[in-house]
């Protein structure tokens, strides 16, 4: 650890509810994390809709990280952004258009960084909060990977509701940088499937080393 540099994470459980359409049954193992340990709730419950619709809620466990470092917030965004490709929104029209998809798969594996992932798109929260009278740097950063995603979303096509991935970095209010995410093996663990639930752990730990070497 390098002198002046403090690194520490924190990891919280939050319960999360799901909603679904009538696609998912409510006897599939939905609250399944990753690891398949079944947290404390209610089954998921089904309700008819007029119509002929219908809709499915369960609750599953989300683990939340916290990474705290002494390391400035301009220079932990500007590593975080080092280990970042950047997505090409011409691969998916190339895709759409017809195009041949083992060159396209070639095309977006050539888009990653060094973490793994692209970027999407960022969000400028603490630009936001200028609107109320705040003054902070906060930024959210939408990452991923769309082979990574589409080794969930093949079997559970719900998994497209979280990929891409998100995280926050921001300078809190002692002046430390915090980058801040939920791990995807809790999000993606809902979905009860073994290769899901494989895809995700390889996530996590992307999404450790990614948070470790911005705040080195």
């Amino acid at each position: 650890m390098t002198a002046g540099r403090f690194y520490s994470v924190i990891v919280s459980s939050v319960a999360a509810l799901a909603v679904g359409c009538g696609e998912r049954p409510a006897s599939r193992p939905a609250l399944a994390d990753a690891g398949g340990k079944v947290p404390d709730g209610p089954p998921a419950a089904a309700s008819a809709k007029p119509g002929g619709s219908s809709m499915t809620k369960s609750r599953f466990t989300v683990d939340h990280v916290r990474v705290t470092s002494d390391k400035p917030f301009d220079d932990v965004v500007a590593a975080f952004m080092r280990q970042l490709g950047k997505y090409d929104e011409g691969v998916r029209k190339e895709l759409a258009a017809g195009g041949d998809s083992k060159v396209v798969r070639t095309k977006f594996a050539a888009l990653v960084g060094p973490s793994g992932f692209m970027l999407f798109g960022t969000q400028d929260h603490g630009l936001l909060l200028q609107l109320v009278g705040q003054k902070r740097k906060a930024i959210q950063y939408v990452i991923g990977n769309p082979l990574f995603a589409i080794e969930m979303t093949r079997h559970a096509i719900g998994a497209s509701l979280y990929a891409p991935l998100r995280v926050l970095i921001y300078e809190a209010d002692d002046g430390k940088t915090c980058i801040e995410y939920d791990k995807p093996a809790s999000l993606f663990g809902q979905f009860g499937d073994e290769q899901v639930g494989r895809m995700a752990a390889t996530l996590d730990q992307k999404l450790e080393d990614l948070a470790a070497t911005a705040t080195r």
